[in-house]
């Protein structure tokens, strides 16, 4: 597979899932609990798969493949449907949610389909991951039938399955599904991982619109900012460069460590912006208020999430442990756990400065190319 790059009508499908992420985080801010955030992160996760699958069809395909552009147009717009039905999926819109979002994974099906009869793709390894697909779709239109917590444990069942299907069941014919065009694979990720930070932004400035400024919500809104950005240096540098190496080497596990590095280890690194978005919105609503432990956990925890998940992300990629990461993530816990006293405004700006602090010292880092085949 020739390289190439992220076409226009790839760009034209990320806008419906910056729709979906927008959604998965308004949920979590009604629903701010165990069960709610166990909910949303259900929602993300079939999300991030539909996103994520369609990523690997579409580079089995050529940049000018009008299959390509019809399956991803069409797709489009049964994942801004599904969006639409997300903050009713554990309500009345359960069964428009499930159909529409199994019609997105079945174009995928289709589009693998036709990137194999071109000879880009492995038909065994297709026809391998499609049989968990449509097991596990078959549990979400079922489960959409059901109430409470019988709906929850078929859906947990089928994103389970779904994920099963490349990660255990049929991982040895992963290997050869195709060969990767790292360039285009690396790029879209890091495109996804931009549409979950501009969520963050957004959610900043919705929560602070309409209300009068003043020094507090200036400072809560720098802060959140600032905090973003710490989080989007973290993730484009020298790590985000060095993985995109580990792909190009001429390895016959690197399908396997694309998989896992990109598509699975990526979901609780997005899951962790997203927690994040949530808190930092509540954040700017309190401004000088201290925040509820459901908030902070969510401000605190996401981003630790976050860092936990790239620090496996490096791991993988580059075996490389990266201590600063997760000794940021440790600090934050702790601050969760004692901040509760604490100015909404005054708590953002501390998760900022320990975000910042830790890209100062990846900075000073001298940085090391990787050496030797990718972890197995």
């Amino acid at each position: 597979m020739a390289e190439r790059r992220t076409t226009p009508v790839e760009l034209l499908w990320d806008l419906a899932f910056v729709f979906a992420i927008t959604q998965t985080s308004t949920f979590l801010v009604h629903h701010l609990s165990w069960t709610g955030f166990y909910h949303a992160m259900l929602l993300l996760a079939l999300v991030w798969w539909a996103w994520s699958a369609f990523v690997w069809a579409a580079n089995a395909q050529e940049e000018d493949s009008v299959s390509m552009q019809l399956a991803l147009v069409s797709a489009l717009l049964l994942i801004f449907i599904a969006g639409l039905a997300m903050p009713g999926a554990f309500g009345d819109e359960a069964t428009l949610f499930a159909v529409t979002y199994t019609g997105v994974r079945l174009i995928h099906l289709g589009l693998y389909v036709d990137a194999s009869r071109r000879g880009n793709a492995r038909w065994e390894a297709i026809a391998g991951f499609a049989i968990t697909v449509a097991i596990g779709m078959t549990l979400l239109v079922v489960g959409s039938f059901l109430d409470g917590a019988a709906r929850a444990v078929l859906w947990t069942a089928a994103v389970a399955i779904d994920y099963a299907g490349p990660a255990w069941l049929t991982r040895e014919r992963l290997r050869g599904l195709q060969r990767v065009a790292v360039a285009h694979f690396a790029e879209r990720y890091g495109l996804f991982v931009i549409i979950c930070l501009g969520e963050s932004i957004v959610a900043i400035g919705l929560a602070a619109e309409g209300k009068e400024v003043c020094a507090a919500l200036i400072a809560v809104v720098g802060f959140g900012l600032l905090a973003t950005v710490g989080l989007w240096r973290t993730y484009f540098g020298d790590a985000a460069v060095d993985a995109e190496a580990s792909l190009r080497r001429e390895d016959g596990d690197a399908v396997l460590a694309a998989a896992d590095g990109y598509s699975y280890l990526h979901l609780p690194l997005v899951a962790g912006i997203v927690v994040f978005a949530v808190g930092v919105r509540i954040a700017v609503e309190a401004q000088g208020e201290p925040l509820t432990d459901a908030a902070r956990l969510a401000l605190c925890g996401g981003v630790a999430l976050y860092l936990v998940a790239h620090a496996a992300f490096r791991l993988r990629m580059v075996g490389e442990v990266n201590a600063p990461e997760l000794l940021t993530a440790a600090a934050l816990l702790a601050l969760y756990a004692i901040g509760g006293g604490i100015a909404a405004w005054l708590l953002v700006g501390i998760v900022a400065a320990l975000v910042l602090a830790l890209c100062v010292v990846e900075a000073l880092q001298p940085h090391r190319q990787p050496e030797g085949k990718i972890p197995p």
